[in-house]
């Protein structure tokens, strides 16, 4: 018959004495360096850019020229802090 599942054969207990349950170690980690920023554009149209920053890499302002769908242009975003 066509429509018969076979089985395989049992394996014995050598066989399965290899086969270990996996477990999962959650290990301490240490708090995370970066913080989520918003990149405010300077045109003033209240368009926004999230990303995220490494504080002890760079402890000044980020500043880019990105697009502005607003304005249609590209425009200096300065970084802002997420409220």
């Amino acid at each position: 018959n066509k429509y018969c599942h076979t089985t395989k054969q049992q394996t014995t207990l050598e066989g399965q004495a290899n086969m270990r349950p996996t477990v999962v170690l959650s290990m301490a980690r240490g708090k995370g360096k970066t913080i989520p920023i918003k990149l405010m554009s300077s045109a003033g149209t209240g368009f926004f850019y999230t990303t995220r920053k490494n504080v002890s890499k760079t402890p000044n302002k980020l500043s880019f020229v990105k697009y502005d769908p607003v304005v249609r242009q590209r425009v200096l975003f300065n970084e802002a802090k997420i409220k």
